[in-house]
């Protein structure tokens, strides 16, 4: 972990192994902490006054949710052109089961000409 002090505006920053900025504080702003994934996206953080957010993301490293907890909360889905569309809950499950179901068939599926060697 790397420490970096900036006495100047009195900031203090740390970084975990991999550049990512895992603690700040400076004396307008208080104090925020950070954690990252195995991909380096920003999977959440925590600020000294309490709020706190949450991130997920898909295998294209894009975040498909984000949850405060003051309420705030949204789903993600990305058009052609890698837009975010906010969506709602059961519409992301939706998608979700739509790629699972896409995905069982493609793995349990058999020819027509396996069939008939059975």
């Amino acid at each position: 972990m790397q420490k970096e002090e900036n006495m100047s505006k009195n900031i203090i920053e740390k970084f975990d192994e991999r550049g990512n900025r895992i603690y700040y504080k400076n004396s307008l702003n208080g104090e925020f902490w950070s954690e990252y994934d195995e991909n380096n996206n920003w999977i959440y953080c925590k600020h000294s006054n309490g709020w706190e957010c949450w991130r997920k993301f898909d295998e294209n490293n894009n975040c498909i949710y984000y949850k405060t907890n003051d309420g705030r909360e949204c789903w993600y889905k990305y058009d052609e052109y890698n837009k975010s569309i906010i969506i709602t809950e059961q519409e992301y499950n939706e998608i979700e089961f739509r790629k699972k179901e896409k995905e069982y068939n493609s793995r349990t599926k058999c020819s027509r000409f396996e069939i008939m060697d059975i």
